[in-house]
């Protein structure tokens, strides 16, 4: 039994003695299409797949700026809202009642202590997201914990528990 460096010498002697016996041209032949194949596999290997990064990266660069962008917008937003005067317990509530009223009469609000839950059926995205922007703003209010499921043409179901914070204001 040989070892694999007599059987890799073997093989170089009698791929030496193959290419004494081949004429120049079969030679140049060879030496072209070895060539064209080491070409092939740099270029498959290692040009090609930095050619699509480099194809790819202005959309993920337009994505990563929107994303930074609208980052920046809501940093700026909370910003604003904590600068912001606290809210009277009572003014709270009277935001937080009349952005309910407007959602009609699918939805009850219920507080406990500094948590407000409204509870709500048959109403609209557009009107839950409305109410939502109403009672952070108004109210100061922060969303806590939302569970809601659509439950048919466009009208969602479910409840939203909101923090008021100390003494009913954020």
């Amino acid at each position: 039994m040989s070892s694999p460096s007599e059987r890799v010498q073997s093989l170089r002697q009698a791929w030496r003695a193959q290419w004494a016996s081949m004429s120049p041209s079969e030679r140049r032949l060879l030496t072209v299409a070895a060539w064209l194949a080491g070409l092939t596999l740099v270029v498959m290997v290692g040009v090609r797949p930095a050619w699509r990064t480099l194809q790819t990266v202005p959309t993920q660069m337009q994505t990563v700026e929107a994303e930074l962008a609208l980052m920046r917008q809501q940093a700026d937003e909370a910003q604003t809202l904590r600068q912001r005067p606290p809210v009277p317990p009572v003014q709270a509530e009277a935001s937080l009642q009349s952005a309910t009223a407007r959602l009609g009469a699918g939805a009850r609000l219920s507080r406990q202590g500094d948590r407000a839950v409204l509870n709500f059926q048959g109403v609209s995205g557009e009107a839950l997201a409305a109410w939502l922007e109403e009672v952070r703003v108004g109210a100061r209010a922060r969303p806590l914990e939302a569970a809601w499921q659509q439950s048919g043409d466009a009208l969602y179901q479910g409840s939203v528990t909101l923090s008021l914070g100390a003494g009913g204001a954020l």
